[in-house]
């Protein structure tokens, strides 16, 4: 990968990421590698369509899964992010977490970790923002990343910041080119798939997630 934080970049400059469900595994390791940073997470855009915003991706013995998380936008298409509104009544909670549970319940730290991620789909939820802000961090103690999230306090385009809220995106190609091949649940039979949601890194390698998080390229 080419860095994309330019010299005068590194130490404390801002870095800006969009917020995201079960995001996956690019977004962590640009917060891990990049931790001394400050890293702030967008709230005051206009909410865009078909992001990691309210999606997922994980792997399951059919293949690839999108898992997207109902929203409704009580500003309609001016409906800025910090106002978005999670549709509880599709029980998506529950549908989520069957998929999850379906696809990840061989893996070597499912058992581990599953009474903890469990809590969080149980439709308490309602702000997206908030729901999203609180699973990251709990990812990140998880991942033992001591990182503080930051939010926007109004929507900015500055040369002094270091701008992801559109990069990491499923509509584009990952920022990192190298992801470490590691065993997934499913292998050898299917082969191998990178930068899928944290959730398959953390079910798959468990504590030695954090370090390979270092290793992506």
């Amino acid at each position: 990968m080419m860095d994309p934080f330019p010299e005068t970049f590194h130490g404390t400059q801002k870095i800006i990421l969009p917020t995201s469900y079960c995001a996956p595994i690019e977004y962590f390791a640009l917060i891990s590698q990049h931790s001394t940073n400050e890293i702030y997470i967008e709230q005051k855009e206009t909410y865009p369509k078909q992001t990691w915003r309210n999606r997922c991706t994980i792997l399951t013995s059919q293949g690839l899964l999108n898992l997207s998380l109902p929203v409704k936008k009580p500003q309609g298409n001016r409906t800025i992010t910090e106002k978005v509104e999670i549709i509880n009544e599709s029980m998506w909670y529950l549908k989520h977490w069957r998929a999850i549970t379906s696809a990840y319940n061989a893996s070597p730290y499912f058992l581990y970790y599953q009474d903890e991620l469990e809590m969080f789909f149980n439709g308490n939820h309602i702000n997206l923002l908030n729901f999203n802000t609180l699973l990251t961090k709990h990812f990140l103690n998880l991942l033992n990343i001591n990182t503080k999230l930051h939010q926007t306090k109004d929507y900015c385009v500055s040369d002094q910041t270091v701008d992801y809220r559109m990069a990491v995106s499923p509509k584009k190609v990952p920022i990192f080119q190298d992801f470490p091949v590691y065993t997934q649940v499913f292998a050898p039979a299917k082969a191998f798939e990178p930068n899928l949601s944290i959730l398959d890194l953390l079910f798959n390698l468990g504590p030695e997630a954090g370090d390979y998080l270092k290793k992506v390229k």
